[in-house]
């Protein structure tokens, strides 16, 4: 009994001594990793702060460019708008009467002159009333001749020859208007130009204003467009317009403004105005859209820059200008705010804070902070070869230009 009692407190008394030096082995390790962590964070810190602070041995490059030198220049003031265009001459060919078709004299796509025989409905009928109203006529005219023989010598009333020249009258209209039944039995071109596609049969029978093809002349077509009722003081008859088209990539067309509708539109408050555009070599097509620039004069002093020197963002249009001493071969790069305006190619004339002379960056920008250093590793445009050639290393013209 005495050996079971006395068990618990000889294994707690063996137990206490292990367990009393691991506590502070174990609150020492802590304390270490927690030292340690504490140095890390602070080299770290270190760290971070002196290479934000720009230490003196990594200075700063600067970020070369593509830049060109801003000139004032004068520049033809137009007005771009899209105008469509349609024939001045141009009809739906059709009969005049009902008839069965007894002869086609055409091919789609032909070039027809004026008066050209297009479609002959069947005419037998007519024609035979036609040989008989002049045979009417002829008689008619044989009666007369013996009335004016026989009257003046009293043989033969007056009355009666009177009569005679009422009938001859009256046979040769008829004649004439079995002649005009005869032409409406034919379709006819009203004027040269090309025709259209086919759509009549031989054979077919066709009522009044039956379709057969579309006659149009190319020679001359109407350019129809729209200006805002601001710009109608700046409108006028004759004013000369300059015509491009997707359809003819490079080639530009010139046409004259013959009217300008007298009322403004209700609705869109715009103005319509037709040009006149010569067309011999039929390039152009009614129905077409082409792109008008409308000259209206020229601008004095227009700054222009190079599309690719517009950054556009939410804040709007702005470039980058390159400020120093000698800023044609590099300095601190100024964000400039700018406003746009008519587009010339790869040209946009531009208003803001700038003037003739600076120089602004035309390519490079994405790499380029507002404040850094840049350095003009070329210059482009028409003033670059007035100006001095900026020394600039190789190695930064390599990496510029992969970078483009």
């Amino acid at each position: 009994m005495s050996e079971s009692q006395n068990g618990p407190e000889t294994q707690t008394q063996a137990q206490g001594p292990d367990t009393a030096s691991t506590s502070p082995r174990r609150t020492r390790t802590i304390l270490v990793t927690v030292l340690v962590l504490v140095v890390l964070m602070a080299a770290l810190y270190g760290w971070r702060t002196w290479r934000m602070g720009g230490g003196a041995g990594w200075p700063q490059q600067a970020t070369p460019v593509t830049a060109t030198i801003l000139a004032a220049r004068t520049v033809p003031d137009t007005m771009d708008v899209v105008g469509s265009l349609s024939a001045v001459r141009e009809v739906t060919l059709a009969p005049e009467t009902s008839g069965r078709v007894s002869g086609l004299h055409f091919r789609a796509g032909q070039h027809v002159g004026t008066n050209a025989l297009i479609v002959q409905l069947y005419d037998g009928p007519e024609k035979a009333d036609l040989a008989a109203a002049r045979a009417r006529a002829d008689f008619a005219a044989l009666q007369l001749k013996r009335s004016e023989e026989l009257a003046p010598t009293g043989a033969e009333p007056r009355e009666v020859l009177q009569q005679r020249r009422a009938e001859l009258a009256q046979a040769r209209a008829e004649v004439g208007q079995i002649e005009a039944r005869l032409r409406q039995k034919q379709v006819r071109a009203p004027f040269s130009g090309k025709l259209g596609i086919r759509r009549v049969n031989p054979g077919q029978y066709m009522n009044p204003g039956d379709p057969v093809a579309t006659l149009t002349a190319l020679d001359r077509l109407y350019v129809d467009f729209t200006l805002p009722q601001q710009d109608l003081g700046r409108l006028g008859d004759g004013a000369s317009l300059t015509l491009t088209s997707d359809a003819w990539p490079g080639r530009t067309f010139t046409a004259r403004i013959s009217t300008i509708e007298p009322q403004v539109s209700k609705d869109t408050r715009n103005v319509t105005a037709q040009a006149v555009l010569a067309n011999p070599d039929g390039a152009l097509r009614p129905g077409m859209y082409v792109s008008v620039a409308l000259k209206l004069g020229e601008q004095d002093d227009a700054l222009v820059l190079p599309v690719t020197a517009i950054q556009t963002s939410a804040q709007g249009d702005s470039v980058i200008v390159v400020r120093g001493k000698n800023a044609r071969k590099g300095g601190k790069a100024e964000i400039v705010p700018v406003t746009t305006g008519r587009r010339m190619g790869d040209e946009v004339v531009v208003t803001g804070k700038l003037a003739p002379g600076d120089v602004v960056v035309a390519q490079g920008q994405l790499r380029v902070q507002p404040g850094s250093e840049v350095t003009v590793a070329k210059l482009i445009g028409s003033e670059a070869a007035k100006a001095p050639k900026a020394a600039v290393p190789a190695k930064a013209d390599s990496a510029d230009a992969g970078a483009w």
